[in-house]
């Protein structure tokens, strides 16, 4: 007679119970996916090969393209005599 405040009336604490619950799941599997895209974007960038140079090492091709770029502003008079010895030394 007094419906409505039982368990199997669908509108009392079982209903409240399974909503606390499916939008707690709905929370968790929601940010499962969100960090499972992005370490996917992630793992994509570095596989092909999308680092910078700046986080290469220099290595003899640095050093090379560093005294090209010397020799250039060198000969352009961007630098004196002084400055490209001092560009070559250190880099030797």
């Amino acid at each position: 007679m007094m419906g409505g405040y039982g368990i199997d009336s669908g509108f009392g604490s079982s209903m409240m119970f399974g909503g606390w619950v499916g939008g707690l799941l709905l929370l968790i599997f929601g940010t499962l996916i969100l960090v499972g895209v992005v370490l996917l974007i992630v793992w994509a960038v570095r596989a092909s090969g999308g680092h910078s140079s700046a986080d290469q090492p220099t290595g003899v091709g640095g050093q090379d393209e560093a005294l090209t770029i010397a020799k250039r502003r060198f000969a352009s008079g961007e630098i004196t005599k002084e400055q490209y010895d001092e560009i070559v030394q250190t880099l030797m």
